[in-house]
Formats: C-alpha cells, sequence, structure tokens
C-alpha cells in the first residue's frame, strides 16, 4: 500500500530526522472525552462490538483527526484483542474494566494456548487497518499497536484489572518457568499481530508496557525487558532506509531507559514521572524519544496548559528526536478544548526549537 503522506513529521522525528515544528499526538486520543466517540459507541451498543467492526473502529480512529491537527492516527483497538484471539473470553464491564471468562491459573491452561492467526481470529483488526489506511488518504501516518508480554500475562492471569497483582507476581516468584512458558508463548502471538498490521498498512508500532513499572529491576528485565526485545527483533519493518519505526513505553520505566533504548527501538516513550532533559541526556543520542505531559495538566485552564507545554519542549530543547504526547492516556472528563489548546501549543511553540537546522 504506497500513498504519499502530506504529512510525515512524525515518522521524520521517530528516525530523529529534521522537522519543521515537533509533532504530537495523544494516547488514548479516540476516547471518551470526545461527545462524537461517546455517541459512536452509544450506536455501536458495547465496547467489544466497536472494536469488532472495523467501519466502527475506523469512525472513532479519524475523529480526533477531524477536530485537531494532529500528526499521526492511532488504530482503535484494545492491547487485550491478543490474548481474547487466544480463547480467554474478553469482557467489558461498565465502571469495572476488562475481564476474562476464562483466565489462565494454571500448566494446563498454559498449553492450551497457541498464536492465533491475525488474518482469523483478529481479522476485523486487520480490515480495521486496511480501512483506516485508506480513508486517511495519506493525511498522517497510521500507528498499529498491542500490549507488552508481561502486561497482557498480568491481565490473562488475574481475569481482569488488579490492585496487588497477587496472582501473576504469585507465579513470578513461586514458578517462573510456568511464567516464561506463557510469555513465550504471548510474545510469539504479539509478533504475528503487529507483522501482520504492518503488512495491512500501520507505519509505524508502539508496544505498550503498562505494568513494566510494577516489577523490580532484574524480575523487569527478566519477565518484561526480554520479550520486548525479542519482539523488535521479530519484526518485519521493511528496508534498513525506511523501517517501520517502533516505540516502547514502559509506564515507571525511567529506571531502566538505557536497557529499552538498547533492545533496538526506534523510540523510547516515557511518562511524566521523568525530566526530558534527563531522558535526553541519557538516551538522545541513541532513539528518538515520546512524551511526556502529565494528562491532569488537561485539567488545568489554557494558558496553564500553554506553560505546561512550553516547559516539556525546552526540557527536551533544540533538534530532531521529539514527539510530543503525554506521558498516559488522555482522561475521559477532559474538555475536548483543551486537548486543541494543548496541540496548538505544541506546534506554535516548538518552531522555534527546530530553526536554521535544514528542514
Amino acid at each position: 500500500m504506497i500513498t504519499k503522506l502530506h504529512n510525515d513529521r512524525l515518522l521524520r522525528a521517530l528516525r530523529r530526522q529534521p522537522v519543521d515544528v515537533t509533532p504530537v499526538w495523544l494516547m488514548r486520543q479516540a476516547g471518551r472525552y470526545l461527545p462524537e466517540y461517546r455517541a459512536t459507541r452509544a450506536r455501536a451498543g458495547n465496547f467489544m462490538r466497536l472494536c469488532q467492526t472495523p467501519e466502527l473502529a475506523c469512525e472513532v480512529t479519524l475523529q480526533p483527526l477531524a477536530r485537531f491537527p494532529l500528526d499521526a492516527a492511532i488504530l482503535f483497538s484494545d492491547i487485550l484483542t491478543v490474548p481474547d484471539a487466544m480463547g480467554l473470553g474478553l469482557s467489558f464491564s461498565e465502571g469495572e474494566g476488562p475481564q476474562f471468562a476464562r483466565p489462565v491459573r494454571s500448566s494446563a491452561d498454559i498449553e492450551q494456548l497457541s498464536v492465533p492467526d491475525p488474518e482469523v481470529e483478529l481479522r476485523y483488526v486487520m480490515d480495521a487497518v486496511r480501512l483506516i489506511r485508506q480513508e486517511l488518504h495519506g493525511q498522517v501516518p497510521l500507528i498499529g499497536f498491542a500490549g507488552s508480554p508481561w502486561t497482557l500475562a498480568t491481565y490473562m492471569i488475574e481475569g481482569g484489572s488488579s490492585k496487588d497483582y497477587a496472582r501473576v507476581k504469585g507465579l513470578l516468584y513461586d514458578q517462573p518457568a510456568l511464567l516464561h512458558r506463557l510469555l513465550e508463548v504471548t510474545t510469539q502471538a504479539v509478533i504475528a499481530y503487529l507483522n501482520a498490521q504492518l503488512a495491512a498498512g500501520a507505519q509505524a508500532l508502539m508496544v505498550f508496557d503498562t505494568w513494566g513499572g510494577i516489577l523490580t529491576p532484574s524480575a523487569y528485565r527478566e519477565f518484561s525487558l526480554a520479550y520486548l526485545a525479542w519482539i523488535v527483533a521479530d519484526l518485519i519493518r521493511g528496508t534498513s532506509n525506511e523501517q517501520a519505526p517502533v516505540i516502547l513505553f514502559t509506564k515507571g520505566g525511567s529506571a531502566w531507559l538505557e536497557e529499552i533504548a538498547a533492545t533496538g527501538c526506534t523510540a523510547v516513550g516515557v511518562d511524566w514521572t521523568v525530566d526530558l532533559n534527563e531522558v535526553r541526556r541519557r538516551i538522545g543520542s541513541q532513539v528518538a524519544v515520546q512524551g511526556n505531559l502529565d494528562p491532569a495538566v488537561l485539567y488545568a485552564a489554557p494558558d496553564q496548559i500553554r506553560r505546561q507545554v512550553a516547559q516539556v519542549l525546552a526540557d527536551f530543547g533544540s533538534g530532531p528526536g521529539h514527539v510530543f504526547n503525554l506521558g498516559h492516556g488522555i482522561q475521559p472528563g477532559v474538555d475536548p478544548e483543551h486537548a486543541r489548546v494543548l496541540v496548538e501549543a505544541v506546534h506554535e511553540l516548538s518552531r522555534p526549537y527546530h530553526a536554521g537546522i535544514g528542514n
């Protein structure tokens, strides 16, 4: 699928190439803070039907782009589609989050798991990617994504969200070999899933390691980072000159920035708990950096949003290699006009940081 991009800032910044302004997109930019999203979700009937209907997934993917001058679209889906396709029976209850009807709790449960065919069990996602690429008409790049194996395993074992991760951490310490078996098959599933998204038309990829930050340093390296590196190594990303960029994001992972950068990823996403000047000092000569405004800033007045945007830009400083984003997903109660203020402020206030560097 060859379509000339009208706006390739994101891809250029991820490759640490010159840009005219810092590109910006928002994690969870298609979500409940938008009234048009809520209307489409109501029309779908439930969240799973919204994800599993390519036309509706395409519709909500494009909604924020109609409102804001964003520099990327991100596939509308959920990280838990992969374990759902492995037979765990995913559902979403209002106010309770995701739940699996058949959580993984034993060696027998793990042995029954197999890698789903992305064009069969996850065909609805691939059809959504193809349709979104078609409907974007080259406006901006499309980002595909998946959850990290460790993060998926936490949900698969706990059966849903958790406050203490007792089951998955109990398995980690009591039966590490069994957990590794689960992580291995899940990693193979994620690799197949992401490669299929690339084949269907995704132009960049992001891996969300949402719960990597709950681990000790040694456990993070063994049970999360090693599998992130495996994913990066096995992605079919195209020619060396135009490889599809890969962003790795471990929430709470600032202690391991150098090790994440060493996986071979294109960019490291960071949350709001570390200053970008420190991030750039530590890894900015190796990879691009994505982040890292505190999502709660969007509850503030517009002038305060602009001040905080200016601070993040100043923390990174001049030159390429920065993709502006929140440190985590945009929250449901945010006023959409505050998101507009953020996006427009990034473009306006970042221009001086890119002046005179050959763009």
